[in-house]
């Protein structure tokens, strides 16, 4: 059984969080990915597109992977099919983030116990966008 923190403990992760990693973000304005990255900079946060096939997104160079990101990032938002999910909680355990947050639509068993174990926050099939604007009520 996967177990999500709480919309009161979603609330303590948005307020706390500053810089948001985003992999697989489109620099399709059209694209899911977009459209929630872009909603979530307005609201403050400082986007970083992490994608290897673009050059930038929402005004901010991309990097191909988390790996290239400098400095500490609060939360990887992730935008990749299901199956991509424990490549990325890997890569993800390699750079120390706070959370690792899987897109609505999204959850993968083994990702999820590959970072519980490891003692890290998780939260997948949500929208971070969707979570923003309920715990701003």
């Amino acid at each position: 059984m996967l177990t999500y923190p709480s919309r009161e403990e979603i609330k303590e992760i948005l307020n706390k969080a500053k810089r948001i990693a985003v992999v697989g973000l489109s620099d399709n304005p059209e694209k899911t990915s977009y459209m929630v990255s872009e909603a979530m900079q307005k609201a403050g946060y400082e986007i970083i597109p992490v994608n290897p096939a673009i050059e930038e997104a929402l005004g901010v160079k991309a990097v191909p992977s988390l790996k290239d990101i400098k400095g500490h990032v609060d939360i990887v938002n992730v935008f990749r099919r299901s199956e991509y999910l424990p490549g990325v909680a890997r890569e993800f355990a390699e750079i120390d983030a706070d959370v690792f947050w899987a897109q609505l639509g999204l959850e993968n068993e083994e990702a999820y116990n590959f970072l519980k174990d490891k003692g890290y926050t998780v939260i997948m099939d949500r929208c971070i966008k969707v979570e923003h604007a309920l715990t701003r009520r």
